[in-house]
């Protein structure tokens, strides 16, 4: 379905989110709605609360952070490029996510100090360590 530009249109916070791909199933988006992760407006609402165009979401997904203005109401889910004329997102979230992605690509990775399964030698001083041995 086409998404109307419509200002007097309104739909559902959890259809839209379903709807502008943020999340794969309505499920989902009404869970994250009900846990506080998503704010209408910087205010936290409930699923059925109504989004019109103009409206400012706050989305936490995870580590990563969105922070979009609607620009276009749709309630069935349409093909990606569609869904990306739902919403233009802030120039500080874009920012934002960008320099999480950097400190990211450049944190160690977890678990690389670590070389294979410990020696026997290994396994000795973890014992007297632990008091085990």
């Amino acid at each position: 379905m086409k998404p109307t530009e419509d200002l007097d249109a309104r739909v559902r916070l959890d259809k839209w989110l379903w709807a502008a791909r943020f999340f794969k199933h309505r499920t989902q988006a009404t869970e994250a709605v009900d846990g506080g992760k998503i704010q209408l407006n910087e205010v936290r609402v409930k699923p059925a609360r109504d989004v019109k165009i103009g409206d400012r979401i706050d989305i936490q997904i995870a580590e990563t952070h969105y922070c979009v203005i609607v620009k276009g109401i749709a309630d069935k889910r349409g093909s990606a490029a569609i869904a990306q004329t739902l919403y233009e997102e802030t120039a500080d979230s874009v920012a934002a996510r960008e320099a999480l992605r950097e400190q990211r690509k450049l944190a160690a990775t977890p678990g690389s100090d670590l070389h294979g399964r410990p020696t026997k030698r290994d396994r000795r001083q973890m014992g007297r360590f632990t008091g085990a041995g």
